[in-house]
């Protein structure tokens, strides 16, 4: 699987591609871990320490990081939990 990633207005937040379908129809906002108890990926994502938010929409994933924390550290275990998923 191939996942890009796209910026967003938002610096703190970035947006996941996989390719495929994530949503039949609408969204689904995961704002925290408590949230996120409802998807099995939704909880993966926001185990990774750094990740405040989770978005799905229907052909991406839109994550938010804590201000502290550096993309380029973050990146690779979302990419790995996605594709675990």
């Amino acid at each position: 699987m191939f996942i890009q990633t796209e910026a967003t207005p938002d610096p703190a937040m970035l947006k996941f591609l996989p390719g495929e379908r994530v949503m039949r129809e609408g969204t689904a906002d995961f704002p925290t871990r408590a949230d996120a108890e409802r998807s099995p990926l939704a909880r993966r994502l926001h185990a990774i320490d750094g990740v405040t938010s989770v978005i799905f929409g229907a052909d991406f994933i839109t994550v938010t990081k804590a201000d502290d924390q550096d993309w380029a550290l973050l990146k690779p275990p979302i990419l790995g939990a996605i594709m675990d998923h």
